[in-house]
């Protein structure tokens, strides 16, 4: 569609949104919420899962493609891991820079990181489907990312330094990006285990806007924008496409220019909180949340083992009286700062991932992520790779164990 049609159904579909506002986040002085029988709500396990965007930390290159021994070796300490799952984010203005090409599911990326070497060229989505199914692990797909050409004019508060990847996509154009995606996945013959219509819904790097004003007592407007997202994606998908709803950024309450995660999940629509029964969080671990700053990219880091954020969204999503239960993933955790090279930080991942095992409404942790980012740093290796992190040894001693299997000793 054209630039200028584009822009009449945003703004048409903003002023539909801005109609409606959310409920408030539960009351915290209320009673702790009845986390449910073990007897019913009990998972069978905590499931791990992992998220990496390097094809060649999962699985092998075609036979002839010269190996790289880092990549050789942290395969093997991967595949020691035996994820369950692989979460896959599909970064849309990447895949689409332009309006006038389709998405490229195959981009080619070098392998690097950030141009950190070693590298090992794969072809994108397409590559990174095939290693995690060669890797035995089911793929999980989170979009996020808008194209300047599809982002809708920007509205209500906004952060200074945020841009039109940040901004609501326009509806017609996610549409169209959605039915690319699944059609993409089923032609490459690759059943996907979940899919997250949009990541960090709640967050102003990634959804904009989150308020009508910039004041926690402005209601929240980003519930409403992704419930359209999410309403699309369900169309697109089909019935029997299972969604992650959610993708929450950690944030234990509201906050100026973004959204507590209680607080989202209360305000949603209840056709969108009761579309599926899986609900996703992140969740890392660290110093104690500070509620006035902190790691922005990573809401607030959280004692280990603290479930606060868990119980207060599980409280929230309650309010709707969806006719199941939702099953909670945190599919975004790892250990920030310094103790992450520190034994201290492998005891404290280790106590997070029995905490979770243990509650019965959460069914895995997804590990972000192997490699680790510069710019985000709490993976299990450094982004040179080399020599695994000590938090490392927590994830290989949760990773693979049988249905019920009781918790793993320390490993650390």
């Amino acid at each position: 569609m054209g630039w200028w049609a584009a822009g009449l159904a945003a703004t048409l579909s903003l002023l539909a949104l801005l109609a409606g506002c959310g409920e408030q986040v539960p009351d915290r002085s209320a009673p702790p919420p009845d986390r449910g029988a073990p007897s019913e709500l009990m998972p069978p396990g905590l499931a791990i899962g992992l998220n990496e965007a390097n094809a060649r930390l999962l699985a092998p290159p075609p036979p002839g493609t010269s190996q790289q021994p880092a990549f050789a070796a942290w395969r093997e300490r991967v595949a020691a891991i035996a994820p369950a799952y692989v979460r896959l984010t599909v970064v849309w203005d990447q895949v689409q820079p332009s309006e006038l090409s389709p998405p490229d599911f195959a981009t080619p990326d070098s392998g690097c990181l950030r141009d950190v070497q070693p590298c090992s060229p794969y072809a994108g989505l397409r590559d990174r489907l095939a290693a995690v199914r060669a890797l035995g692990a089911e793929p999980v797909i989170t979009i996020y990312s808008t194209p300047e050409w599809a982002a809708t004019d920007p509205d209500g508060c906004e952060p200074d330094d945020a841009g039109p990847a940040a901004r609501t996509p326009e509806p017609r154009s996610y549409r169209a990006l959605v039915r690319a995606l699944v059609d993409f996945t089923r032609a490459e013959g690759v059943p996907i285990a979940a899919w997250g219509p949009w990541n960090e819904p709640n967050h102003p790097s990634f959804l904009n806007p989150q308020r009508a004003q910039c004041d926690t007592a402005s209601a929240p407007l980003s519930p409403e924008r992704y419930a359209q997202l999410v309403r699309i994606f369900r169309e697109e998908a089909g019935p029997d496409a299972r969604l992650l709803l959610g993708e929450l950024a950690g944030y234990d309450a509201p906050r100026e220019t973004a959204t507590g995660a209680a607080e989202f999940a209360a305000a949603l629509p209840r056709e969108t909180a009761c579309a599926g029964d899986l609900f996703a969080v992140h969740s890392y671990v660290g110093s104690p949340r500070d509620r006035e700053g902190g790691a922005p990219l990573v809401g607030d880091p959280a004692l280990a083992g603290d479930l606060d954020i868990v119980d207060d969204v599980v409280a929230a999503l309650g309010t709707h009286r969806c006719e199941r239960p939702h099953r909670l993933w945190i599919t975004e955790t790892g250990v920030t700062g310094e103790q992450r090279r520190a034994v201290r930080g492998c005891r404290e991942m280790h106590t997070a991932l029995g905490a979770w095992d243990a509650h019965p409404r959460v069914d895995a942790a997804f590990q972000y992520t192997v490699r680790e980012d510069p710019l985000f740093r709490s993976g299990l290796a450094p982004a040179r790779l080399g020599e695994a992190y000590p938090v490392y040894a927590a994830w290989a001693a949760w990773g693979g164990r049988e249905p019920r299997e009781p918790a793993p000793p320390d490993p650390c």
